[in-house]
């Protein structure tokens, strides 16, 4: 699951002039990676995405679960453990909508705004959700060519919205960091700042298989559908954004998204920096079903459960990748619910370096982890970070007793 950013200045809140004073966050060192995360801000253009009027309380909850320990094989961690040696910058539990966990480290704090990395696609596909629910888009089986003109006589011709938001458009992609890949291109195209570079990139990609039949994980694909909500609700994203979900779900910070250029497009497969409680917040959104912070309805009923799971056969338990039991909803991972059955119904916004949008609508929880891996993926960091998930949902289980 990697996610492409590459280094720049200029744009909307531009930043540093010169980009090459911030490294790039696949090339620093242990000691300056948490800060570069921070200030990722100054290096690419982007846009602010205003928080609301009012921001939603998250009180504490009466269960905290500061003393939370779990076991990973035969050896047991405290929350202080796993935060120093998964290189935690942000953790934070809700239950029921209020706090039971909330810590930082790496150097932030509350006020901090830390990159997404691939969690923004689940911010995108919820985006979609919205204009569906606004009728900016008529239908998820809808041509995305009806909503994109650019993409007639290209591979995307034809694909329908619902099999973008699946990464079943059956369009060539290899999301491999190699500098040959799809991914390759697309960091290339971002390097450039040229606008409609991106899509100009999609645009010649060739066909590999029909649309619906095959899972293909594709950065390029969510910034396909970051460009056809921004064409169908004639906003910009992060400006709709604000509009939808970051004012009615009550964030207390402005958040940003990077744009391709100056004033360009924003980058739907990446890009969104946000302060930890917010993406509780928006977590939460995604648990009450769209129903915002107030009352508003902003996704349609049931947009949680159809999203959040699995719904073809290319994107069921086992189907996604080799050896994997993991499935794929609308742009949300979703965990395979195993023998104790602990995490059905549950799904996932994942993230290089660590990002986590956890969300079990059956257990009422919500969990967001920041993190500062030193590569992409580490295994036994994620490891320990599914086995804190099930502790929390354990601990934070009804007292059969009361």
């Amino acid at each position: 699951m990697t996610e492409m950013l590459r280094s720049g200045s200029g744009g909307v809140n531009r930043g540093v002039d010169d980009p090459e004073r911030l490294a790039h966050p696949t090339n620093t060192t242990p000691e300056n990676q948490a800060a570069t995360f921070r200030n990722l801000d100054q290096i690419r253009p982007h846009r602010i995405i205003r928080r609301g009027e009012a921001a939603r309380p998250l009180p504490p909850h009466a269960r905290s679960l500061a003393d939370l320990g779990f076991d990973v094989g035969d050896v047991r961690f405290s929350l202080g453990d796993y935060m120093a040696r998964c290189r935690v910058a942000g953790l934070l539990v809700l239950k029921d909508g209020e706090v039971a966990v909330e810590h930082y480290g790496m150097g932030s704090g509350p006020e901090t705004r830390w990159p997404s990395f691939s969690t923004a696609k689940s911010l995108t596909s919820t985006l979609c959700g919205a204009a569906l629910h606004d009728g900016a888009i008529g239908s998820l089986d809808d041509r995305c060519d009806r909503y994109l003109p650019r993409l007639r006589d290209s591979a995307y011709e034809g694909v329908t919205v619902r099999n973008l938001l699946r990464m079943c458009s059956g369009v060539a992609w290899n999301e491999q960091d190699d500098g040959r890949s799809g991914a390759g291109a697309l960091a290339r195209a971002l390097t450039s700042r040229r606008p409609g570079a991106i899509l100009d990139l999609l645009c010649k990609l060739p066909r590999a298989q029909p649309q619906g039949v095959v899972f293909n994980y594709s950065t390029g694909e969510s910034c396909l559908l970051g460009a056809l909500v921004a064409a169908a609700t004639r906003r910009p994203l992060a400006d709709y954004c604000a509009e939808t979900i970051w004012g009615p779900a009550g964030m207390e910070a402005d958040g940003c998204w990077y744009l391709e250029s100056d004033g360009g497009l924003e980058t739907g497969g990446f890009g969104v920096m946000a302060c930890l409680r917010d993406l509780g917040r928006f977590g939460q959104l995604m648990l009450d079903d769209g129903e915002a912070f107030g009352g508003r309805r902003v996704l349609p009923p049931g947009w949680r459960d159809l999203a959040g799971q699995p719904d073809s056969v290319a994107t069921t338990f086992g189907r996604c990748m080799p050896g994997s039991p993991i499935g794929y909803g609308y742009q949300w991972w979703v965990p395979p619910h195993g023998p104790t059955g602990i995490h059905a119904g549950a799904f996932v916004a994942r993230g290089s370096f660590g990002q986590y949008i956890y969300v079990h609508p059956s257990a009422q929880v919500v969990a967001v982890v920041q993190s500062a891996w030193r590569q992409h993926d580490d295994l036994e960091a994620e490891a320990e970070t599914w086995a804190l998930l099930r502790a929390t949902l354990l601990a934070l289980r009804p007292d059969p007793t009361s």
